[in-house]
């Protein structure tokens, strides 16, 4: 009878640990996706074997919610990964991550005018990628070229996907502002608009290798180095000793403290 009973105990905790619905739900990973991520994002590369497999996962939540698809194209997978990438890296350090204001991301073949043209009938196509408004509300707009280009080369510091992202992250707290108020403590905000601004001028003055639209408003600002902050981080922190650590305090929520008096 014991050869029976065995394989009936080993059943039921079976089901009690995989099956069922009371039973921690294990999170979907997508190890196949390893090699592209290894070979095109240097923030993916840097991190532990743990620590990939958690971004893959966050990465699959991504996409499990978020439609992405193209206009102009067959989309490919690689398309995707590039796009769930620039979705977690400024999140990644956050305990649980969610981007309620977007539903989905359109890809085009190449950059687009304010009127969504694309294509050589269309000269005054300059735009990588846009956070919808209006009737494209809860959506992004992205470039093909230029999503494919931030990861190909981490060196100018530009990625227009991160760049995207972080618009909608500072647009959390209902303004795109360039303020991440829902990301830094109070105390903070007012030290981040003055070194903003005085940041701001250094790059009006071409005194400052931060690429020069960030100079254009406080949200560009904001998103321009975020992207590179992500792509070259110890660039960053050797050039911009003072604004790497306010961004690492914005995007890496364990090391948010008041600043001392």
């Amino acid at each position: 009878m014991l050869y029976l009973i065995i394989p009936l105990i080993a059943a039921v905790v079976l089901y009690f640990l995989v099956f069922k619905e009371s039973a921690p739900q294990r999170k979907k990973d997508h190890p196949s996706w390893h090699a592209a991520l290894e070979k095109y994002v240097s923030f993916y590369e840097q991190l532990t074997t743990e620590d990939q497999k958690i971004f893959r996962q966050r990465m699959v939540a991504f996409l499990e919610e978020t439609y992405v698809d193209a206009v102009g194209f067959e989309i490919e997978e690689l398309d995707k990964i590039l796009v769930a990438a620039s979705a977690v890296i400024p999140v990644f350090k956050f305990k649980e991550w969610s981007y309620n204001n977007l539903t989905g991301v359109i890809i085009y073949p190449d950059n687009f005018n304010e009127d969504l043209g694309y294509g050589d009938d269309h000269p005054d196509r300059m735009i990588g990628g846009l956070v919808g408004t209006g009737r494209f509300e809860k959506q992004m707009i992205l470039s093909r070229t230029a999503l494919h280009h931030g990861f190909k080369n981490d060196t100018d510091k530009h990625n227009t996907g991160i760049h995207e992202f972080v618009h909608l992250l500072d647009k959390i707290d209902g303004e795109t502002n360039g303020i991440p108020e829902a990301f830094l403590d109070k105390s903070y905000v007012l030290p981040w608009i003055n070194l903003m601004h005085k940041e701001m001028d250094a790059i009006d003055r071409d005194e400052s290798d931060i690429r020069s639209y960030g100079a254009t408003n406080q949200a560009e600002f904001f998103a321009v180095t975020a992207e590179y902050f992500f792509s070259r981080p110890k660039l960053m922190r050797r050039k911009h000793p003072e604004l790497y650590n306010m961004l690492d305090l914005c995007f890496n929520p364990q090391k948010r403290k008041k600043p001392k008096n």
